[in-house]
């Protein structure tokens, strides 16, 4: 057996430190396991990290960070077939929560050292993947604007909220041409939201799921063509829930196309953009992550009696 290899974003919400990374290795050490923790600032060496784990034979990748790094750590094990260990370290942690993944930092370390092993369901765009969601329109262009500002030296916050009225105070309305299982639907619209399986849209957390394993993509489009009823439309969502709002289409698919005028397309996955060229083939691939959950963990695939568990 490998090593267990720790990989911490230390620009992550929470912020990975050595503090953390000395109470992880005691954590890990009390239990009789090997680890070997790496703290890593940035993308690029974020990945490069992960990636050299893999290579060099890791038995479980434990990602520490928010969404994005976490989404990271799922790109460097899906093909080996390693199983992924979550540390929840971001500012929201949708995919943890989801999990059932606790965000104390010890409860979430005795998750990767006492918990079990089951699969989840994985979404994909154009060879790209994601775990929550992607998504094009407003959000990824408030993404881009909110780092600008946060970057002039404005709180997240903050940035997000001027980045939010300036995008709102441009024309903010996009063509898209969708086309899932045969049919073709043409709208405009200023944003869609494609979720790996179904979100929970009512109520003020509107971002939960209850399964990550149902095997199937869930494209929700909204139909608005004025700026004056995007947030009248956003709090009748919040309010009375997805399906009671009329001007809010939801496609539960396995795979779609989604094509707009532009060669080039900014795209939200886990909340970080990319660019990616038009058209965006989207796929839901079942299963294809093999995850570490508390054992009594609803959101996966059920826990086959062989299931396995890194206890001692």
């Amino acid at each position: 057996m490998g090593h267990i290899a720790l990989v911490l974003n230390a620009s992550s919400g929470r912020g990975a430190s050595d503090k953390v990374a000395d109470r992880l290795r005691e954590i890990f050490a009390a239990a009789g396991k090997d680890a070997r923790i790496t703290l890593a600032r940035g993308g690029a060496n974020l990945n490069a990290a992960m990636r050299r784990e893999v290579a060099e034979g890791c038995e479980t990748l434990v990602a520490g960070g928010g969404d994005g790094t976490i989404n990271t750590g799922a790109t460097a094990v899906l093909e080996r077939g390693i199983p992924l260990g979550v540390l929840p370290l971001g500012t929201l942690n949708h995919f943890a929560k989801d999990l059932g993944i606790p965000l104390d930092l010890d409860e979430a370390a005795k998750v990767v050292i006492e918990g079990v092993i089951c699969k989840v369901d994985v979404g994909e765009v154009n060879g790209r993947i994601f775990l929550n969601n992607s998504s094009l329109g407003v959000y990824p262009a408030i993404v881009r604007l909110r780092e600008q500002n946060q970057a002039s030296g404005s709180g997240k916050w903050i940035a997000a909220l001027w980045a939010g009225l300036a995008v709102l105070r441009r024309n903010p309305f996009m063509a898209v041409r969708i086309v899932a299982e045969g049919e073709t639907a043409v709208r405009r619209t200023p944003f869609v939201f494609v979720g790996n399986n179904e979100y929970r849209m009512v109520g003020l957390n509107p971002g939960a799921r209850e399964s990550v394993a149902a095997g199937h993509l869930s494209v929700y489009v909204l139909n608005a063509d004025r700026r004056t009823g995007l947030l009248r439309l956003a709090w009748q969502v919040v309010l009375k829930g997805a399906d009671e709002v009329k001007e809010l289409d939801l496609l539960t698919v396995e795979e779609a196309s989604i094509e707009t005028r532009r060669r080039h397309l900014q795209v939200a996955l886990d909340g970080e953009v990319v660019s990616l060229r038009s058209p965006l083939r989207y796929l839901m691939k079942p299963g294809a992550l093999r995850v570490h959950v508390p054992g009594s963990a609803l959101a996966c695939y059920p826990h086959p009696p062989e299931a396995s568990s890194t206890r001692s």
